[in-house]
């Protein structure tokens, strides 16, 4: 045998072949089986040494490569026929944009009409009035290809019909006859029915009218923001003058806007808001060198071109536009999520649709806190007197910690004269209203100091001003100044929350681990998206909103479920209705942490900085209070947020000038009647709004706790109420506090005096100068850079 049929044999069965014989030869064992030379004999030889042939044979058979191929064309043909099917068989429709623009209404919790608002604002100009760079900033920034292109973008397409049987949303490409056939013909429903729709009509429009048409009714009917339908309304909302003055900058601007109307008005829009729409600007002016629509050179020379503040429009005055405007987001929010839709999708659905939109917000209540918002503060403010009167804006969230209903808002002055509402802004830090979050995380976490003790509310730290607090084998310190750089000794926690003592809640902040902080923060309900956890954010040096604190306190109110504030009760459209989902979540930490927290808070009220202002108010009728004032560096913010049993409520004062660009400045000053030097302090203020509003609207209630800790409870008999002070303090520092040092507040004050109660311990005294220096303090937005606090507050 050669080489070649040994291989065969191998391959075969891995068994030698037998010598060939002559056909003259009889076989051996023939009779036996063998196989010899009988015609079929090394057929069944070879079928004996493969038993799975038999089998792949009949798999074959029904899957041949013919068979595939056929059945893969077979269905081409019959989805192209039943796309020829459906091309002759649905029609152009007539046009719907008008017909679908109603005005909203807008009612109270108790039915009665808050507001009608988003009556259509809407005038067709013909292209011609448009001029020409300025059309070619819409196609640069949604469609290059649209002067060439079939109308669609089949493969967008593709995927967006993908996604939306998938329920992922639309994340498809869309052109600008897409688009328009959208606007104008359709619906922003994400249906595979509605898609198909759009994508028929929309290859019959591009075969029907000029690129010049589909592009005019494109402009005319999309949504801008401000109430503007179409580049005519929105030229007169942005920039005062109609569509044929406009110039290439303001176009790229209006171009912009239509990918998140609302999120980049430039009024309205946050820092990141601001950031995204530069981006944007700038990404359509580039297309349009790319497309040699625009020279290079004259595209360097231009710059952003900052729009007018809206006008005001009827049935918006006063507090009702800020209502109407977080309603609408939140409306919203929650068609984004249900359909898979885009925000400007989203926004276009639901400005000026014919909503009923009934609120959560407490007619009472609403006009209980504008009251206090007048009585308390903005009627004491003269700007024709004192130019820092003109500087402070205040914003106020009350929200039922038991449901989550906002009852009631403040977002500024008025909404035509402020239109970033002081409710919902995040641009000022929290200052120490953040610092119940610390206590809260070491609580949640079992954390303990580096001297192996679990942080409660009566363990001892080291209040010194200035102290570097560090962690174990750290060389860089953290030692942010107390409040007027005052020296505390060693302290309780409960006593540093009353105080609001920066040194101790630093040392806290790391020895919890700042990870761990910001976790929690984020689980109560902080966006902390890009915030770093670095020991600056002890001091609340991130940015928060009145409404977001509301929230964390709410959640803390309820027991640790979480608390997500809620304007909106119901959203009627005229074929569908809207089901918010439900404001109460999951257990966020457990019931003894949100408890101790809320217990270690009352203390903050009786014997700390809002003692004043809260606790002692004539108004107040044995209700129980938790709460924490903060007052932010260089007095740019002041905050208090607290509650009782049945409501929440936070007030922030921020300062800001009133003209672009809106920076922010110091509060010190305001009103002229404060004390030399004047700083608007968290228990000041803010506090007073608070308790004039609460103590108005709510009755006698007492916490229900589950915790043996904090001043609004008895500790257990076997354990003092705090400990000795002669306990070595919760220490990292090199260096222990001076010997001389003693507790701001007497070990022996028992914090199981009732809330209610008025309390004998004197206040803390307001300062009475600003320090003229202090330690370096880190950036939080920069770990490593050591800014100095040379005539500026700490927070507190």
């Amino acid at each position: 045998m050669g080489r070649a049929e040994e291989r065969r044999a191998r391959q075969r069965g891995g068994r030698r072949a037998a010598p060939r014989r002559s056909s003259g030869t009889p076989s051996v064992g023939a009779g036996d089986g063998a196989a010899g030379t009988a015609p079929g004999g090394r057929a069944a030889a070879r079928r004996a040494a493969r038993p799975g042939k038999a089998r792949k044979s009949g798999i074959r058979r029904l899957f041949t490569w013919k068979k595939i191929l056929g059945t893969f064309f077979g269905v081409c043909l019959l989805a192209i026929g039943a796309f020829i099917v459906l091309y002759m068989i649905v029609p152009i429709p007539e046009g719907n944009a008008v017909a679908q623009r109603e005005s909203n209404v807008y009612k109270y919790s108790d039915g009665s009409v808050l507001a009608r608002a988003g009556t259509v604002n809407r005038e067709s100009v013909s292209l011609d009035q448009v001029p020409k760079d300025v059309q070619h900033c819409f196609v640069a920034a949604e469609n290059k290809s649209f002067y060439h292109d079939s109308g669609v973008d089949l493969k967008g397409t593709a995927r967006g019909l993908l996604n939306t049987l998938r329920g992922r949303g639309t994340q498809g490409g869309s052109t600008i006859t897409q688009q328009y056939v959208k606007n104008y013909y359709l619906d922003q429903n994400q249906t595979v029915t509605r898609k198909l729709k759009e994508l028929v009509i929309s290859l019959k429009v591009d075969q029907k009218y000029s690129k010049d048409q589909i592009l005019a009714g494109y402009i005319n009917t999309s949504y801008y923001g401000r109430g503007a339908y179409g580049i005519q309304a929105a030229a007169q909302a942005y920039y005062r003058v109609d569509a044929r003055k406009l110039t290439v900058e303001q176009g790229a601007y209006l171009a912009a806007l239509l990918q998140a109307p609302s999120q980049y008005d430039w009024a309205v829009a946050s820092q990141t808001g601001k950031q995204l729409v530069k981006a944007r600007w700038n990404y359509v002016l580039d297309n349009m060198v790319g497309q040699k629509w625009l020279d290079a050179g004259k595209r360097r020379a231009m710059t952003f071109p900052v729009p007018k503040d809206p006008r005001g429009t009827p049935g918006l005055e006063g507090q009702k536009g800020y209502l109407i405007d977080l309603a609408n987001k939140q409306l919203e929010q929650k068609l984004m999520k249900d359909e898979g839709i885009s925000q400007s999708q989203a926004e276009a659905e639901v400005v000026g649709r014919g909503w009923t939109i009934t609120l959560n917000i407490d007619k009472k209540k609403q006009a209980a806190l504008e009251k206090a918002v007048k009585v308390q503060l903005t009627g004491k403010l003269d700007p024709k007197k004192r130019k820092v009167d003109g500087d402070v804006q205040a914003g106020a969230v009350s929200v039922d910690p038991r449901n989550g209903k906002i009852v009631a808002l403040y977002g500024g002055q008025d909404y035509f004269k402020h239109y970033t509402s002081n409710a919902t802004r995040t641009d000022f830090q929290p200052a120490s209203t953040f610092k119940p979050v610390i206590l809260a995380a070491a609580l949640e976490s079992g954390a303990k100091t580096q001297d192996g003790l679990p942080i409660d509310a009566n363990t001892v730290y080291d209040g010194t001003s200035g102290r570097q607090a560090v962690d174990h084998g750290s060389k860089v310190g953290f030692g942010p100044p107390n409040e007027d750089h005052k020296d505390y000794g060693p302290i309780t926690v409960q006593t540093a929350m009353n105080q609001s003592v920066n040194s101790v809640f630093a040392q806290m902040g790391i020895d919890v681990g700042m990870e761990k902080v910001m976790s929690t923060a984020g689980d109560l309900g902080m966006d902390t998206k890009g915030m770093q956890p670095v020991p600056a954010q002890t001091l609340g040096s991130m940015g928060a909103s009145p409404l977001e604190m509301a929230g964390i306190y709410a959640t803390f109110d309820n027991h640790g479920k979480k608390v997500t504030p809620t304007i909106v009760a119901k959203a009627e459209g005229k074929s569908r209705s809207v089901t918010m989902p439900d404001a109460i979540g999951d257990q966020v930490i457990s019931r003894q942490a949100a408890d101790t927290v809320t217990s270690v808070l009352t203390g903050v009220v009786d014997d700390g900085t809002a003692r004043t202002s809260v606790a002692a108010n004539p108004a107040r009728n044995g209700q129980q209070v938790a709460g924490k004032t903060g007052t932010s560096d260089e007095n740019r913010s002041a905050w208090f947020t607290g509650y009782t049993p049945d409501l929440v409520t936070s007030v922030g004062l921020f300062g800001e000038q009133p003209k672009p660009p809106f920076r922010h400045v110091s509060l010190t000053g305001a009103t002229g009647l404060l004390p030399p030097p004047g700083r608007v302090n968290g228990g000041g203020y803010p506090a007073e709004i608070w308790a004039a509003y609460t103590f108005g609207v709510t009755d006698k209630a007492e916490f229900d706790l589950d915790t043996t800790q904090g001043a609004a409870v008895q500790p257990p008999a076997s354990k003092s109420p705090s400990q000795s002070p002669s306990q070595s303090p919760s220490q990292s520092a090199s260096s222990s506090p001076p010997p001389s040092k003693s507790p701001s507040q007497s070990p022996s004050h028992s914090p199981s005096q009732s809330p209610s109660k008025s309390p004998s311990q004197s206040p803390s005294q307001s300062p009475s100068r600003t320090p003229s220096g202090g330690p370096s303090i880190e950036n939080p937005l920069n770990p490593g850079d050591q800014q100095q606090l040379d005539g500026r507050q700490p927070a507190q």
